[in-house]
């Protein structure tokens, strides 16, 4: 694969940032044709398709933000001679080609793709049938600012396939494919990593749980909550569970409290049977299944804990890998939390909802990744790469 230097990557998104915006028009006429061919019953889905003028800016803020970062091609990360005069530096290196499969969410054709681009990567666009109008013309977007650079449209391409097809060419590529991001629900992580070949890095999935310790300040607790749950019920640092310690002061009433609040904003709430004691009038998680679930809607499970242990072993076996957090005034208890706790990101009195590149100064995003191999947490330009030892002698042979 062609390295591109700096000042050619960077000329291609400064044309994609003009392109955007002149065909503003066009985007938005795609995109609502999308949205009217939409089936509604699934508004998370519905709500990450919308293509809209903030969307748009958004697009290209993005693209702006990648342009201004560093290249992280090429970077040295380390060097060293050895007492046999061998020189090893080992250095930054594309991964070569990236193939992203999303539903809905069409920013992700910029987004993510701008992301791969800088960092020399061909990318591979595998977006959802819902999608699919919005995306012809963001890709046709990407192509333009390729010609008018004299670059091989090849860097950035539109799959088309259907499900068994997909998973033919995940099985048999015809092409080389280095890694694999799926950006979507269990469901399409599952299917992609049973049918892959090559690497593949799970991100997205979210089911985030909160823990109230008894020593939470309780004005605050009832903030951060609702601002997790509410604010953006399709991202996947949205709350699903919390638990409420019983040694909170005023138990009963504080519980009470909190889900007579999260009905009056739209919440369905769910009580496990230790909750149920209290809250005798809600429907009962149905199955252990629950507890793994993300559910990406106005619903939430509210269960009560007896201790901190209690509520770091149900995160550690239940959550997704993604965002938890602790409401408490003691540091000591914080730290055992924050220090014991599973996720890629971990919270001391604040929302789950800043899991995001942009909120936690990586900027763009290409996915939030719940692996533990090569990077965890969210996957900016800088994870965007991996390495390679340069290794220089003069005729030296192991003996």
């Amino acid at each position: 694969m062609q390295l591109l230097n700096t000042d050619i990557k960077n000329k291609v998104l400064d044309s994609m940032m003009q392109i955007i915006e002149s065909r503003k028009d066009e985007i938005l006429e795609a995109n609502k044709k999308d949205l009217e061919a939409f089936n509604r019953d699934d508004q998370a889905l519905y709500d990450r398709l919308v293509v809209n003028d903030a969307k748009i800016s958004g697009m290209i803020q993005a693209i702006k933000e990648v342009r201004d970062q560093e290249d992280p091609v090429s970077q040295e990360i380390s060097n060293t001679t050895l007492e046999s005069g061998l020189k090893i530096i080992n250095k930054t290196a594309p991964f070569g080609t990236i193939m992203i499969i999303y539903e809905s969410r069409p920013d992700v054709t910029i987004e993510a793709a701008v992301l791969a681009f800088k960092a020399n990567n061909k990318i591979l666009l595998k977006g959802g049938k819902e999608a699919y109008l919005s995306n012809v013309v963001l890709v046709d977007c990407w192509k333009q600012a390729l010609r008018e650079n004299d670059l091989d449209e090849s860097w950035i391409t539109m799959l088309q396939m259907n499900r068994e097809e997909t998973q033919a060419f995940l099985k048999n590529p015809d092409q080389p494919l280095d890694l694999i991001v799926p950006r979507g629900g269990e469901r399409l992580i599952g299917f992609v990593k049973e049918h892959a070949k090559c690497a593949v890095l799970v991100s997205g999935r979210g089911n985030n749980f909160l823990y109230v310790h008894p020593k939470a300040d309780w004005a605050k607790t009832i903030e951060v909550i609702i601002n997790a749950k509410t604010d953006k019920i399709s991202g996947c640092n949205a709350l699903d569970k919390v638990l409420v310690d019983k040694n909170i002061a005023d138990y009963e009433v504080k519980i009470k409290e909190l889900d007579e609040i999260l009905k009056a904003k739209g919440v369905e709430v769910l009580a496990d049977e230790a909750s149920k004691e209290v809250l005798s009038e809600n429907a009962v998680i149905p199955n252990e299944d629950t507890w793994y679930e993300e559910f990406l809607a106005m619903k939430i499970v509210l269960g009560a804990v007896d201790s901190i242990d209690e509520a770091m072993e149900k995160i550690n076996t239940y959550s997704g890998g993604h965002s938890s957090a602790i409401m408490t005034t003691d540091k000591e208890a914080a730290t055992t939390f924050m220090e014991n706790i599973d996720t890629a990101a971990v919270y001391h009195n604040a929302s789950t909802r800043f899991t995001d590149g942009g909120q936690m100064g990586v900027g763009a995003e290409l996915a939030i990744s719940t692996d533990k191999l090569h990077h965890r947490g969210p996957l900016g330009l800088k994870q965007l790469v991996t390495n390679k030892y340069y290794v220089f002698g003069d005729g030296h042979v192991r003996v």
